[in-house]
């Protein structure tokens, strides 16, 4: 009230023992505070034209898609400026009641409410609404909604901008119309506006790559019957010839012609249109962060925020009440009061790190031992699934393998990891940043959003790593294998590669991860607030005003859009990172994201209380990680290609080891691939540890072959009728590139295995520098401000200048020539004027 606040106390109409006291800005103090914010408002109609755009005769076509203009109509355009108090007049002040729009007055409201004093001791001042609502003062401090979201308020003079949001916005009849975002920016502020003009920017840009996905998927689809390699898998003469070795201590051998169907679905994901669509990904992401700087721009200049700097951030208030130390401001030279001195602060961030340095090892130790989980069940899985008659899952028998068990069940129990990780961690990082005592709001966001990036990033993405870049590269060969902690015996990979194992990874987690937070937004308020209905239902037939139904309502969080930005940005990492896996990542990003908007809108329009408007010019730090996401996904791509599918292998065959002098065929062919990439072992030469100890073979296993647990030396293994093995073997065959036994140097790397990489290496090398250099011209030759705003900014400046500074200039000349006839004499007067003159 000493500030000039009106406040008024009103009883509960449900809760007797409730007062709900509402907060009246009176004119002079809006334009106080309006001043002190900076916040910028009209002083002239925007009388630059726009260039009228070379689709506008189409635009009857694009009229369905855009929110009715009956309902929501187009605001006119104004050059605005910073107030000033005592330049009332040369604002664009049409009507003093709607002057300063509600998001302003809330925004206002709450600077006060957020720094006004309550309790002094001595030395011990207490200030601000946070720390009246921590102590149970106050229950709730929330701005009004102007009416209800589905009814039209009768009320006079009601903008009904809430339920025209629902309308044209949140209502799921919505979902293809693009968003009302000036009236979202009016509404809720300009942080709310930013967030959702760039999920709607990033769904339209996912569009064009959901469609090229979806096209690379459908062409991997249509010619996966014609792999000649894949096709070499499938053919009894050669797969059903070829008995691959046991691929853990325990296992039986297995034909090669097993893995028939998993060959068939790598077709799918591992051909010549996964390369291309890798390079177009790394383009496209390009184009999608610098078409984004462009449109920010638009919308930092017309709402405001092109000159919105950090030093008009207020302190945060709970920086403000532990500001006991003193020390000089390097900028003002004015001393200031500090919550802690520069050694206090060192140890205050190296806590912060090391905690969060710890947390990042925990998760790193939950992949180890989801990797000895892989490594122990898959001997379980081998031995059970091949022994087993499988009638009950018949449709699904053929793909039932155990690399297919053992890589669904640990997706699975990793999503399950990752999600229980998330929430502790969640706790841990709120704590060290609210420790480490930023100074603003937006360094707060920034220090928390780095802490919980980095904990996300290994959190979702180390199994991801784990499979692409990992698993089957140590594994050694079947007579001396590599172990794992001294016990447990390296995964390899399916003869196809581990591609197809982190495609499905990616599908479960991004799958998962979606449908666990779409259903965390959308039942949990609405149970909530069902609940509270319901226990209030005694007064349902009285008239509830409208504080009272906002009460009722849940409150927004306290890091507010912080969550939102997190789930989108981890998605962005899903597309972009691993994208060379996966064509339909994009697909599933899209789908996502089409119902993200809504449930979102939805959520904050019908479920919450109406958030405290917040100053936004940009995405903020996330800004720079969608960089680093961009810059790093080349590589990985780049890398998953080489490594992780079978491409520069088949690709070297068909080239260099299909014809003379490595192959006998007169031209480049595929044919022979799988014979040529499948090594050779003597199982004479199995070391004892790893000698397969199955005894026997069930009857209704017609692929499970089998040894004795001592081998002679003129080894005839016995096998069970079936004409797809060979009925006496001495070898098997097993993923590498190595001489066979009896070469001098068996089971050394040949030549083969060297060309190999090197044209792994060399593909890697020669794509990263070739996408490096396309996206750095493309960065180089799109501006990040288009012409035309940068038109509009400079004549903005010019007319703030015309109309706010020139106009003092003619005032003091005005008195400056009043004094000169009434005081001056003539000579005084003209010395004064040639003074004047050199001064001006």
């Amino acid at each position: 009230m000493k500030m000039g606040v009106e406040l008024e106390a009103t009883p509960s109409v449900v809760d007797d023992k409730l007062t709900f006291l509402k907060i009246h800005m009176p004119w002079d103090v809006l334009c106080t505070y309006a001043e002190v914010l900076h916040i910028k408002l009209p002083i002239q109609v925007n009388d630059l034209s726009s260039r009228p755009s070379p689709w506008r005769y189409l635009s009857w076509i694009a009229k369905p898609f855009y929110p009715s203009e009956d309902l929501i109509r187009k605001e006119t355009e104004f050059f605005t400026a910073p107030f000033e108090k005592d330049r009332l007049e040369y604002f664009y002040v049409k009507d003093r009641d709607i002057f300063f729009t509600p998001s302003m007055r809330s925004r206002m409201a709450y600077y006060i409410l957020s720094r006004a004093p309550y309790e002094i001791r001595g030395s011990i001042k207490k200030f601000g609404m946070n720390k009246l609502l921590d102590g149970g003062v106050y229950k709730a401090a929330y701005p009004l909604h102007d009416c209800r979201f589905n009814v039209r308020s009768s009320e006079e003079g009601c903008p009904n901008e809430r339920y025209l949001l629902y309308e044209e916005w949140a209502h799921p009849k919505s979902f293809y119309k693009m968003q009302p975002l000036d009236l979202i920016r009016k509404y809720y502020g300009e942080k709310i506006g930013i967030y959702f003009a760039w999920l709607g920017f990033y769904t339209i840009m996912l569009t064009l790559a959901a469609a090229v996905g979806l096209g690379c998927f459908i062409y991997g689809y249509t010619t996966k019957d014609t792999s000649t390699w894949s096709n070499e898998v499938c053919d009894p003469n050669i797969g059903g010839k070829l008995v691959m070795c046991p691929q853990c201590d325990s296992c039986n051998y297995w034909p090669l012609i097993s893995t028939c169907d998993t060959s068939k679905k790598l077709c799918i994901f591992d051909n010549f249109g996964t390369l291309v669509f890798a390079v177009f990904m790394a383009v496209w992401v390009t184009l999608f962060l610098e078409f984004w700087k462009r449109y920010q721009a638009e919308l930092e200049y017309e709402w405001d925020t092109v000159e919105f700097l950090e030093q008009e951030e207020p302190p945060r208030p709970e920086y403000e009440a532990k500001c006991v130390y003193e020390r000089k401001n390097p900028v003002t030279g004015v001393k200031e009061k500090v919550p802690y001195t520069a050694w206090g602060r060192c140890v205050r961030v190296s806590i912060g790190m090391g905690t969060v340095l710890f947390w990042i090892m925990l998760i790193l130790a939950s992949i180890v031992a989801i990797t000895v989980y892989r490594l122990a069940v898959f001997i379980t899985f081998s031995t059970k699934l091949r022994n087993t008659d499988l009638k009950d899952l018949e449709p699904l028998k053929e793909y039932v393998t155990p690399q297919m068990a053992t890589s669904v069940t640990a997706s699975i129990i990793s999503f399950v990891v990752i999600m229980i990780l998330n929430v502790l961690y969640e706790r841990v990082a709120i704590w060290i940043t609210d420790f480490e005592l930023p100074r603003t709001k937006t360094d707060y966001e920034n220090s928390l959003t780095l802490k919980m990036f980095l904990f996300q990033f290994v959190n979702y993405y180390s199994s991801c790593f784990y499979i692409a870049f990992a698993k089957g590269k140590a594994v050694g060969y079947p007579g001396k294998p590599v172990y794992l902690l001294g016990e447990y015996r390296n995964e390899e990979c399916d003869p196809g590669g581990c591609l197809i194992e982190l495609t499905t990874q990616l599908a479960i987690i991004m799958g998962g991860k979606a449908i666990w937070n779409n259903i965390q937004e959308v039942l949990l308020p609405w149970v909530k607030n069902l609940i509270f209905r319901h226990c209030n239902s005694a007064a349902s037939e009285k008239v509830i005003p409208r504080w009272e139904q906002d009460y009722q309502l849940q409150p927004s969080s306290k890091l507010g859009l912080f969550y939102e930005y997190l789930e989108m940005v981890i998605q962005f990492g899903f597309v972009t990172l691993f994208v060379a896996s996966f064509p339909l990542a994009p697909v599933l990003a899209l789908i996502n994201n089409l119902a993200e908007i809504r449930i979102d809108a939805w959520k904050i329009t019908t479920q919450f209380r109406r958030i405290v408007p917040e100053k936004a010019q940009d995405i903020g730090a996330w800004q720079p990680i969608l960089q680093g996401i961009a810059i790093l996904a080349v590589a990985t791509n780049a890398m998953i290609i080489a490594f992780t599918s079978d491409m520069i292998p088949r690709l070297v065959y068909y080239w260099s080891f299909s014809v003379y002098p490595y192959g006998d065929h007169p031209d480049n062919t595929m044919e022979g691939y799988i014979n040529s990439s499948l090594s050779v072992f003597n199982i004479s030469d199995f070391h004892s540890r790893s000698l397969v100890t199955n005894t026997s073979i069930p009857s209704n296993f017609s692929s499970s072959l089998v040894t004795n647990t001592s081998i002679p030396s003129n080894f005839s293994s016995s096998l069970v009728n079936n004409t797809s093995i060979p009925s006496n073997f001495s070898t098997c065959r097993y993923r590498d590139f190595r001489f066979p036994p009896g070469h001098p140097r068996q089971y050394e790397h040949n030549v083969y295995y060297w060309h190999v990489n090197a044209a792994k290496m060399a593909f890697i090398i020669v794509v990263e520098h070739i996408v490096y250099f396309t996206k750095f011209i493309l960065s180089y030759m799109i501006p990040d401000v288009p012409y035309a705003v940068k038109e509009q900014i400079k004549r903005e400046k010019y007319l703030t200048q015309i109309i706010l500074h020139e106009t003092n200039l003619k005032l003091v000349t005005r008195r400056l020539k009043n004094g000169d006839d009434e005081i001056l004499s003539n000579e005084e007067a003209k010395v004064t004027k040639e003074e004047m003159e050199l001064d001006f």
